[in-house]
């Protein structure tokens, strides 16, 4: 097979409605702070179907912020998945406790709740559950053990813009959730990060912390050691803007999702599991291939597709060198390849794409 073309593994969707809310705020002078922040705030919210958002720099930071809300300090512990992204790990030690890994479940990719059990101490003071590539993790067992240990749960959401667990959307599942808006995001402002509540107290917090620690009742009167961590209002014009075109969106993923499933079947791979509890939004298309990722990475390369590896296992990172065995984490680290997804990518594409994956694996 010869081409030069190149299929992008992710793209921002930018139309003119984003481009208008940006000249908006800077005709008006508003480029830090401003009108648009509390919009988006409460759009995402109700994208959400919470109460409560707060805005801040990345997702990294809403991760930091909400363990910060919940109450985490130094000597407490945090449990999360082994594979994920290193920033849900970092937010942990950011925030002064210490990460603990849990093996994810073969079937979700999702916390595996059993392994989660057998990591609990008496110094767990929460868990951070991800909802990996846009699938939702089984959340009822582990609402089960938080409610029985006295432990708080955190849903990072990263990565599941609109996905729902069992009807209900990630991100108001838990007391608090989290969500990034990186420029491959389903939904994204460049960078950015959200925080979703339902306790109004939590998300006050949480709203101090990240604006230097300054009361809101007096100006310059700081009440904590706080951080700069707010988002500018250009940013939450692009952002409101994509909550307001969340549907499209949304629409496109679920179709390029459907032709990998169809276009790929037969083949000796699999794609991410699909729980029936739950209604995925495939923000990466996952391949979880016979064949080593490096080598079908390799061979899509050469024939101008862009993927990307799924995470290294966050124990086997030198920062965390944890020597234990997290067998389903390091199975999908060698085999998993995240397929061109973004909601640009051409019909054209996508059947290339598709065909040269046949063409590689069914050789």
């Amino acid at each position: 097979m010869i081409d030069t073309r190149t299929v992008n593994i992710a793209e921002p969707d930018i139309s003119d409605l984003e481009k208008n809310y940006i000249m908006e705020a800077m005709d008006s002078n508003e480029l830090s702070t401003g009108r648009f922040v509390s919009r988006f705030e409460e759009a995402f919210a109700g994208f959400c179907e919470v109460p409560h958002a707060a805005s801040c720099m990345n997702g990294t930071v809403a991760l930091h912020l909400a363990l910060i809300g919940a109450g985490v300090q130094a000597g407490d512990e945090v449990i999360v998945p082994a594979l994920t992204y290193v920033s849900t790990a970092n937010a942990v030690v950011h925030a002064g406790a210490k990460p603990v890994f849990a093996d994810v479940h073969p079937r979700h990719w999702g916390l595996d709740p059993d392994e989660v059990t057998k990591k609990i101490t008496p110094k767990t003071k929460a868990i951070i559950v991800v909802h990996l590539y846009g699938h939702p993790a089984d959340m009822d067992p582990l609402i089960n053990i938080c409610s029985e240990k006295g432990i708080i749960l955190i849903e990072d959401a990263a990565e599941a813009h609109g996905a729902r667990y069992k009807g209900k959307l990630v991100g108001g599942i838990a007391p608090l959730g989290t969500f990034s808006f990186f420029g491959n995001k389903i939904l994204t402002t460049g960078e950015g990060g959200m925080v979703t509540c339902r306790d109004k107290s939590i998300v006050d917090k949480i709203n101090v912390y990240k604006n230097h620690g300054n009361d809101p009742q007096r100006q310059y009167q700081h009440q904590v050691i706080g951080f700069n961590y707010r988002m500018t209002n250009l940013q939450a014009a692009i952002g409101l803007a994509q909550v307001e075109r969340s549907g499209d969106l949304l629409v496109k993923k679920k179709k390029i999702a459907m032709r990998y499933e169809v276009g790929l079947k037969g083949l000796p791979c699999k794609m991410q599991p699909k729980m029936d509890w739950a209604q995925p939004v495939n923000w990466m298309n996952c391949l979880d291939s016979c064949l080593t990722s490096d080598y079908v990475q390799n061979r899509l390369r050469m024939l101008g597709v862009d993927t990307r590896p799924f995470f290294i296992p966050l124990p086997n990172l030198k920062i965390y060198d944890d020597p234990s065995v997290y067998p389903i984490a390091e199975h999908l680290s060698q085999h998993g390849i995240n397929l061109p997804s973004s909601t640009k990518l051409s019909d054209e594409d996508l059947d290339y794409t598709v065909e040269c994956i046949r063409e590689i694996l069914g050789s």
